[in-house]
């Protein structure tokens, strides 16, 4: 069963926001992985795009861990 709050050193963190911190790196070297291989010209709207990848790792992550 999943812990619904991780101690971190006295401080008590919910694991959805462990969850999220995770989607936005994942978001974040997507991004960066897609520019270099210029694959952004091919969204209509990059910036809902990045959106939508981050909800997305976040419904994975959120599952998974």
């Amino acid at each position: 069963m999943r812990h619904l709050v991780i101690n971190l050193d006295g401080l008590f963190v919910s694991s959805f926001i462990i969850d999220l911190a995770l989607a936005l790196l994942g978001t974040f070297l997507l991004r960066l992985i897609l520019q270099w291989l210029r694959l952004w010209r091919f969204f209509a709207n990059p910036p809902l795009a990045q959106f939508a990848i981050m909800i997305c790792l976040l419904g994975l992550f959120t599952i998974l861990l």
